[in-house]
């Protein structure tokens, strides 16, 4: 018997829902580890985040997205995965691309946490 794996994911931005095109991303770990030598390794912490492209609608609120910065990011995987980051903010500099009608948002956070 198969097992969905993919297909539409859902992201709520303190509750409103957001149209998406194609997928979210979301860190598995909290720290980054690098190999010194054969069998000892360095940890260094990383920040919890999400990553997406949102569609660019009429009723996306930007000014809501933009000056938040203790925000909620709710992701739902279509594999029954939520990722919840809170304490969240919007990293880098997002654009509308008018081509095609998105966004690519980061929102890195205080809390990341997968249930």
């Amino acid at each position: 018997m198969g097992q969905k794996v993919a297909g539409t994911a859902y992201v709520k931005v303190d509750g409103s829902q957001l149209t998406i095109n194609g997928g979210a991303e979301a860190p598995l770990m909290e720290v980054k580890r690098e190999t010194v030598v054969p069998g000892f390794f360095k940890e260094e912490d990383v920040a919890p985040w999400v990553k997406f492209a949102a569609v660019h609608t009429s009723d996306l609120d930007i000014k809501k997205l933009v000056n938040g910065t203790d925000m909620t990011v709710t992701v739902e995987f279509k594999n029954g995965k939520v990722y919840v980051l809170a304490g969240a903010y919007l990293v880098d500099e997002p654009s509308s691309k008018g081509d095609d009608g998105s966004i690519e948002l980061q929102f890195d956070g205080i809390k990341g946490t997968w249930q």
